[in-house]
């Protein structure tokens, strides 16, 4: 991997983490353009930048993160993990065999699209228009609903937006609620990524996500270059985004995954 093929991930990492259209998808199909093997590297790469996502989020709401005064919220995030956390460490070895299946993940791309050309219609009259007006058991429910992203290609923005929506949260506060389970749920993925997670089959070893990273400068340098360009992009986006789900709703993300869906199919069935 050199650098301009880094800096590309990373902007498709920030781009497409916090939309309702798949990060995985995406990441997955600018590698295949750029004639990227996969490779245990690479995986690691996609999982590691998450943390300038990650940061994002916080420097974007930093005064919901930093207010200490409403504990409420900390629990909030703590238990609506907690189903992601479980179930991810079982299905585990399951969704790394999906990552690459292309084939898979494009169809998902489109079976979302098609949800989301009709979730505007499916909710109506939300009366929770702040997380402060949420309970436990609701931001649990949402943590549920974000599971069903552990498919690749689903959209752990999409499953958790529309698992707020079913809880009478609005478009913005599910939207919000949303970036916010992002951030732990993230980091859990990230730190057991890169200091848990066995990777490769021939050389087991806990840390080998981390030694990947530390393997040499060059990997070092792409690690921080990808985090810098991930943060700001996603940053952008994050900002944009709620403004943008206001104005016009679900429906035109749901015809770009159906479209974004199609093009990948044809291309993975007929190119690859």
């Amino acid at each position: 991997m050199d650098i301009l093929q880094a800096i590309i991930i990373a902007i498709v990492e920030g781009l497409t983490e916090f939309l309702p259209i798949s990060s995985t998808a995406h990441m997955g199909f600018a590698a295949s353009l750029m004639g990227m093997e996969e490779s245990e590297f690479l995986k690691m790469f996609q999982v590691s930048i998450q943390f300038g996502a990650i940061l994002a989020v916080v420097v974007a709401y930093w005064q919901k993160f930093f207010d200490f005064s409403n504990l409420k919220f900390y629990y909030k995030l703590a238990f609506a993990v907690i189903p992601a956390l479980g179930l991810g460490f079982l299905f585990d070895d399951k969704i790394e065999a999906v990552l690459g299946n292309q084939i898979a993940i494009s169809s998902m791309l489109v079976l979302g699209g098609v949800v989301l050309l009709f979730v505007d219609n499916w909710f109506k009259n939300p009366v929770i228009h702040d997380e402060k007006e949420m309970s436990i058991k609701k931001a649990v429910i949402i943590g549920f609903w974000q599971c069903l992203a552990m498919m690749p290609g689903t959209s752990r923005s999409a499953a958790s937006i529309i698992g707020g929506m079913t809880q009478k949260l609005t478009q913005k506060a599910a939207a919000e609620f949303s970036f916010f389970l992002a951030v732990p749920t993230m980091l859990a993925v990230t730190v057991y990524s890169v200091f848990v997670k066995t990777w490769g089959k021939e050389t087991p070893n806990p840390m080998k996500g981390y030694e990947m990273i530390m393997a040499d400068n060059h990997h070092i340098l792409l690690f921080f270059i990808g985090n810098i360009v991930a943060f700001v992009v996603a940053w952008i986006a994050i900002k944009s985004f709620i403004s943008l789900l206001h104005k016009y709703g679900f429906k035109p993300w749901g015809w770009y995954r159906i479209i974004v869906g199609i093009v990948l199919l044809i291309y993975f069935t007929q190119f690859q």
